[in-house]
């Protein structure tokens, strides 16, 4: 909604305006990119006006009777490009849009340039947009994606950090939570853990906020907010918890088909890349093989079959997409028939989706075209995506990998010792066997002796493995046992309902055979059981000393006894040092169970097994 009111020139669009859009440019950069590309698509932007979207920083031609808006980061190099397109006299007019709030200095620098060019009139608006973070989902959010490295787990955990880098590092996290609690138009109550990274946000967090509110003139959170009417009376519960509570987590092999695209796909920001496989013809001796195709593919909000499975088990996904495959072939017909009325057989679909709307009208065989066209590209897009997840489930085994760890972290008995798991040279890549052995490494309650761990060491060379990350974990939790006892993950293990014979023999695109049929038990991690606690205000030794702070006390005080007894309906939760969609599906499962009740999910990065064990 911000977004969409910054294209209208900072006004809210008007619902039932017939007249065309005022047409003009957008100049973003990297990060306002990141901003609006999970959220808006091209077709979304042009019905907006907007006809051309350009990097600041790339050769830009004048366009003197157009309107520009901005939305960029207040960074020196930006605001002396601004300051030279405004030199140059490039558009007729400047809607300036910071995605974080600008200093007054570099304000006067701005002014100063638009003085010097006599463009003073051309600068119709500038607006701190409070923006400064990106939303992936509905209810899932992370900070930046440009320089990440800067706030990653590892610039966080590194032993030999100075306390000023880590100052910078909470400022920057701080600075994006505040925007989207500007966003949000809502002051959260804050809880967090204490003696770690996100404690110090917590404060600052509570800080920055407090300031804001105290100048009551120019608070942002007073009168016509966008989210003033999501959280009518009742204030969301903010939850900062520290990436360290739970490191097995991010390593774990999973089930779910949104995690598990993340997991061996190249998934981000809403798009995924992947290679085609080239044809199987023989390529003749000599010839150079064929390269292979790139094809990246968007995963919205708008994709339904996405939005209805992206948190169910792969065996039920691929099941799916064979219904839908059935269904749609069973109205290929129909389209032919569509085409052949319009003329339009040879046609390439891309051709068909922009007749516009007049032709549309004509026919109601136009009508369903489009949709059913649609219907098709989603399925083909599912097929693809589904049939690259498979190919690494079973030349890896993942299914076998992903129960194992279930067990191990449910503390049940294994069928099978962990050390035949590192050495069967079929059972998947080094790095899933380091990621095994990690996550037995952290769950067990004693840690293996010695002798034990020379014996597993060998093995996970043999396989190749690097043992880099074995260390960082060994302090890891040599640490944390001084600090808390082992975090549970619940008692309930991955049930196999007999492999897949149902699905499969109806000559189905996925070749299941062999692929274990697991379905998911609900079962909390260790992030969600702490929100559960302080969101239910249950009693609980693990967060009974979380710290809490309300910002809109005149007096910070610092104890951890709530002030409001009562449950929350809101609440979001902040895993500083780093997510994963493991656990975003975790809330959401927990929280279809509660009325009425809503969860947000935020991290300062969102990475998979094989971005963390790079950092550990």
């Amino acid at each position: 909604v911000a977004l969409k009111r910054m294209l209208n020139f900072n006004v809210p669009p008007v619902k039932n305006s017939t007249g065309e859009p005022v047409w003009k440019v957008l100049i973003y950069d990297r990060f306002g990119q990141d901003i609006i590309s999970p959220l808006l698509s091209v077709k979304e932007l042009r019905d907006m006006g907007i006809t051309l979207h350009l990097l600041l920083h790339s050769d830009r031609d004048a366009i003197p009777d157009v309107p520009a808006v901005y939305f960029v980061m207040p960074t020196e190099e930006n605001i002396d490009r601004m300051c030279q397109d405004l030199r140059n006299q490039l558009y007729e007019s400047y809607y300036l849009n910071f995605i974080s709030a600008i200093s007054r200095s570099k304000l006067e620098d701005i002014a100063n340039a638009a003085i010097g060019a006599n463009a003073v009139t051309q600068v119709a608006k500038v607006f701190d947009q409070y923006l400064n973070f990106i939303t992936l989902e509905d209810d899932m959010f992370v900070l930046c994606n440009q320089n990440k490295e800067l706030v990653s787990y590892r610039a966080i955990n590194r032993p030999d950090i100075t306390d000023t880098e880590m100052e910078t590092i909470m400022d920057t996290i701080v600075d994006s939570l505040f925007c989207f609690f500007v966003t949000l138009g809502a002051i959260p109550i804050i809880r967090c853990s204490r003696g770690t990274a996100a404690e110090m946000v917590a404060v600052k967090l509570d800080k920055k906020l407090r300031e804001n509110l105290r100048d009551a003139r120019n608070s942002l959170f007073t009168g016509d907010t966008l989210g003033a009417g999501q959280f009518s009376f009742q204030r969301p519960l903010l939850v900062l918890v520290d990436r360290n509570i739970d490191l097995a987590t991010p390593l774990h092999h999973t089930w779910t088909y949104q995690a598990l695209v993340h997991d061996v796909l190249d998934f981000h920001l809403n798009r995924v890349n992947l290679e085609e496989s080239a044809g199987t013809e023989s390529t003749p001796a000599g010839a150079r093989p064929k390269k292979k195709n790139k094809k990246s593919y968007d995963l919205t909000t708008s994709d339904k079959f996405w939005q209805k499975h992206k948190g169910s088990p792969f065996p039920e996904v691929a099941e799916s997409v064979q219904q839908e495959l059935e269904s749609y072939r069973a109205q290929e017909d129909e389209v032919k028939r569509l085409k052949s009325i319009m003329g339009i057989e040879g046609e390439d679909e891309g051709a068909i989706s922009m007749l516009s709307d007049n032709t549309a009208k004509l026919t109601s065989a136009v009508s369903s075209l489009p949709e059913l066209l649609e219907k098709k590209r989603l399925i083909d897009l599912h097929t693809n995506v589904a049939t690259a997840v498979l190919e690494h489930i079973k030349s890896r085994k993942l299914d076998v990998y992903f129960e194992y760890e279930e067990k191990i972290m449910s503390k049940s008995t294994l069928d099978k010792s962990l050390l035949d798991m590192i050495s069967d040279p079929d059972a998947g890549t080094p790095e899933d066997k380091m990621r095994l052995f990690l996550i037995y490494y952290i769950s067990s309650a004693q840690a293996p002796s010695e002798i034990d761990l020379e014996q597993y060491k060998k093995a996970l060379m043999d396989a190749g493995c690097n043992l880099a990350p074995l260390s960082y974990i060994k302090q890891w939790k040599a640490f944390t046992k001084m600090a808390s006892a082992p975090t549970s993950y619940g008692n309930t293990t991955a049930k196999p309902l007999g492999l897949f014979s149902r699905v499969m023999n109806t000559g189905s695109q996925f070749v299941m055979e062999g692929v274990k049929n697991l379905v998911l038990k609900q079962q909390n991690l260790p992030v969600t059981r702490i929100l559960d606690n302080l969101m239910e205000m249950k009693s609980n030794p693990e967060t009974d000393d979380y710290r809490y702070f309300d910002p809109k006390m005149l007096r910070g005080s610092d104890s951890s006894v709530p002030r409001n007894k009562n449950p929350f309906q809101e609440a979001i939760v902040f895993v500083v040092g780093g997510g994963n969609y493991i656990e975003y599906q975790n809330l959401i499962d927990y929280i279809k169970g509660k009325q009425g009740k809503h969860v947000l999910y935020g991290c300062s990065e969102l990475f998979n097994a094989t971005q963390f064990i790079k950092q550990v």
